[in-house]
């Protein structure tokens, strides 16, 4: 029997990523607007924290997944949408770990070490390089710009889905939508 929807740990990891993706996002366009000064490199560690916090739950979201499996594609989609699906989800999780590693290289880079949550100092991953730091900012920069997109895209396909197509797809991380 294929599966249909995903479990619980699977939905709770999906959502509490995109808070965390929301919540980075919010905190990196606040801190561009702010002068230099406490308050801004407070946000700043809240950025890289959210940042790292995301690449772990990707890590056991990856893991779970191995493990329990994702459900089966809907078989009345069109195969291009299933491929685009499939190809937009691999690049999601390309991303939600290529976003969190080029900051953290670009932090090591700069001389700036990422202190989780304000306790534990991460390694630097590399040392002290302008030229370096330069790139990973940039890196880190056209990433953002493809996550915004992917995840507009992965947005409006969930919402043509359960609107447009009246189908299931979206109920699969909306249990309550789900008909009884």
């Amino acid at each position: 029997m294929s599966k249909t929807q995903y479990d619980g740990i699977q939905i709770l990891l999906h959502w509490l990523v995109a808070l965390l993706i929301c919540t980075a996002f919010g905190l990196a366009w606040t801190m561009e607007e702010m002068s230099l000064s406490p308050a801004k490199f407070k946000v700043i560690s809240w950025h890289k924290w959210a940042g790292i916090t995301v690449l772990g739950l990707v890590a056991i979201r990856l893991i779970w997944l191995k493990i329990k499996g994702a459900p089966s594609a809907d078989p009345s989609l069109p195969a291009w949408q299933s491929k685009l699906s499939t190809a937009v989800h691999h690049l999601l999780y390309l991303l939600m770990f290529a976003m969190p590693l080029s900051g953290w290289l670009m932090s090591s880079a700069k001389g700036f070490p990422v202190v989780y949550l304000g306790l534990w100092q991460l390694p630097d991953l590399i040392a002290k390089n302008a030229e370096l730091a330069e790139l990973f900012a940039n890196s880190h920069g056209l990433f953002a710009t493809a996550l915004l997109v992917l995840i507009g895209l992965h947005v409006a396909a969930a919402l043509k889905h359960h609107f447009i197509d009246k189908d299931a797809i979206l109920a699969r991380m909306l249990p309550f939508l789900r008909k009884k």
